[in-house]
């Protein structure tokens, strides 16, 4: 059942993902057969709710709002990489969170759905409810999520996780994917995709996190090393064998490759692909070349093995890449 919808909102709500349950969620589309919902917001403190970007919202209703709903939204707001049993608002307000966090436990003990838009997940880790659970929030506070909450399976990949009644999601318009997953789930894909057909925006995403995570490639400060990594990078499609590297810096192949690994946290086989995959990355936001020439380009000799690489770095295809990350023709 998916009727009552509820969010509470934290002192420095961020705008966006709190416009994210309000499109999804907030609207009435009845004019197209899709549900209405009981939507409304409540705040979490007593004080008026600020948002991110200094507007205040009128939020009339408190949190006993939260007692019979069947959906819980959290969305990022506030400095949750820093709780510590209380909200802190600035410098000047201290908050207790006890209140909103015992109706969280409550509902998903009584069977609602309590989910958490990006960084929101630290409130549903506050309350308990990332134990023993696989969560995500966005790629640049995953470290801090799982060190704040060691009980939980924090998975920094995904664009999110729906486990036993708590669903989390990454960041920013990841929670659109998140809200479009819960209406899906809960009244089929025919409201779900009609949803997203109104706010213009695709029911469902491949890939996850990963494609929007810049990752760097380990770099070697080695005098010996470092103008090797730079004709490596140059001869990229070669067939760049340990031996072939080795004989490069006058070293034995097994020397080369303990030497390589102290110097850069990997093996030459391991950088050498991630290398590939970055440069296949360009060309696939760059050019026109089929994925079978982005492949021999960098070295993969085929689209299966470019494929194999870029699924397990990016956690998506080339293809979706392409077609996420493509730069528009300039008009002429």
């Amino acid at each position: 059942m998916l009727s009552k919808v509820v969010v509470p909102l934290l002192p420095l709500t961020e705008a966006f993902e709190l416009g994210v349950a309000c499109e999804v969620f907030g609207f009435d589309r009845s004019d197209e057969g899709l549900p209405v919902y009981d939507f409304s917001l409540v705040a979490a403190v007593p004080d008026p709710i600020r948002t991110r970007f200094g507007y205040t919202i009128d939020v009339p209703h408190d949190l006993d709002r939260l007692d019979d709903a069947d959906l819980i939204i959290v969305p990022a707001g506030g400095t949750s990489v820093t709780f510590d049993g209380s909200f802190a608002c600035g410098t000047e307000h201290t908050y207790d969170l006890e209140p909103l966090l015992g109706k969280l436990r409550a509902a998903v003990a009584r069977g609602a759905r309590v989910a958490s838009l990006c960084t929101g997940a630290f409130v549903l880790g506050e309350a308990g409810l990332l134990d023993g659970r696989r969560c995500t929030t966005h790629w640049r506070h995953a470290d801090a999520l799982a060190a704040r909450y060691p009980d939980a399976a924090v998975d920094p990949n995904v664009l999110y996780v729906d486990d036993d009644r708590v669903l989390t999601s990454a960041g920013t318009a990841a929670g659109i994917d998140l809200c479009l997953h819960i209406v899906r789930s809960a009244q089929g894909s025919a409201v779900a995709n009609g949803i997203a057909r109104r706010m213009v925006v695709p029911p469902h995403r491949d890939g996850g996190q990963a494609q929007y995570v810049a990752v760097p490639v380990p770099v070697c400060d080695s005098e010996t090393l470092a103008p090797l990594i730079d004709w490596i990078t140059e001869n990229i499609r070669l067939d760049l064998t340990v031996e072939v590297l080795a004989a490069e810096v006058s070293m034995s192949p097994r020397t080369f490759a303990r030497r390589f690994h102290a110097e850069t946290g990997t093996t030459p086989a391991r950088w050498i692909s991630d290398q590939r995959v970055l440069a296949a990355q360009r060309l696939l936001e760059s050019t026109d070349l089929s994925i079978d020439a982005v492949a021999e380009s960098v070295g993969f000799g085929s689209a299966a093995v470019l494929r194999q690489h870029f699924v397990r770095l990016r956690r998506t295809t080339p293809q979706a890449y392409r077609r996420t990350f493509r730069a528009a023709p300039v008009p002429v």
